[in-house]
């Protein structure tokens, strides 16, 4: 698996919306976040145009991996579409110019599309005007993207979130994974997850319960599970009520599993959001509950 670069102060960094326009105010607020880390932020050409407009997002996708002197490409929201970027990407031109790869939620369409075709590592991490506007923005969230600048490994333990154990064991693999909704769109597609040896992460947003279950039945039979190394539950709800429904459902489903499975990571749609790279090694264990991520750059 290709790593990019680490950033340094003053690298060019461009943000773009494949999954759709974010809101503009919330934009400015979050760059403000990325130009204090002493990067210099260069807009796509087409952040605004709306999600009906699949050829100008996928020239704002070349154009940032094309240009030499950008050396990392933020996502601005999620939303809809990536999807349908996904056949139209040259995955050439990413595995030739290798660089930082982030966002979440729609976006990891795109980010296992990236590595099935671009062989490249790249990051499930907090989206620049859905997280780090000043509404939503945590220290915890902002200094998750610092590893991208220092080349740090990632140690995600029981001091960033209680983290509960719902099946002991110990499992080494790449870190793959990220919003259930998309990964169960991505299964019969030539850009689905690959869980061969991984661990797995999954999180969600506004499903009910038995939506939840229902992917996770999709992902099992369509034999996702029978060769990961564990997996790592994020979060999946707002509503208090419902999460509690929810939790019960992720209990039923992993009580009986082979490998370790641990919950309540802050990664996805929360608040802190923390960021960590996808397809790199990681270590997942129970005792205590622990995961750790090596380095996703050079």
């Amino acid at each position: 698996m290709i790593k990019p670069c680490a950033l340094q102060e003053g690298n060019r960094a461009a943000v773009i919306a494949p999954a759709g326009p974010p809101e503009q105010e919330h934009l400015k607020q979050g760059i403000r976040v990325l130009e204090d880390m002493g990067l210099e932020v260069v807009i796509g050409k087409h952040v605004y145009d709306g999600e009906d407009s699949d050829e100008k997002r996928l020239s704002d996708i070349h154009e940032a991996f094309c240009d030499p002197s950008i050396k990392a490409v933020f996502c601005a929201n999620g939303g809809a579409g990536s999807a349908k970027l996904a056949p139209m990407i040259d995955y050439e031109i990413i595995q030739k110019n290798p660089k930082i790869f982030w966002g979440y939620s729609d976006i990891t369409y795109l980010l296992h599309a990236i590595h099935n075709f671009s062989d490249m590592v790249t990051f499930h991490g907090p989206m620049v005007s859905s997280d780090l506007n000043d509404e939503q923005r945590s220290t915890e969230t902002e200094s998750s993207i610092l590893p991208l600048l220092t080349g740090e490994s990632y140690i995600y333990d029981s001091h960033k979130s209680p983290l509960m154990t719902l099946s002991h064991g110990t499992g080494e693999g790449r870190l793959v994974g990220g919003n259930l909704t998309l990964l169960t769109n991505g299964m019969g597609t030539p850009f689905q997850v690959n869980t061969k040896g991984a661990i797995l992460l999954i999180e969600d947003v506004a499903e009910p319960a038995f939506r939840i279950d229902a992917m996770l039945t999709h992902l099992k039979q369509a034999g996702v599970f029978e060769s990961v190394k564990g997996v790592i539950l994020g979060h999946f709800q707002d509503d208090p009520e419902e999460y509690e429904k929810i939790k019960e459902v992720l209990k039923d489903f992993f009580s009986d599993a082979p490998y370790p499975v641990v919950e309540n990571f802050y990664i996805g749609h929360c608040n802190p959001n923390y960021g960590v790279p996808l397809g790199v090694q990681a270590k997942l264990t129970t005792s205590p509950p622990q995961l750790i991520i090596e380095s996703g750059v050079v």
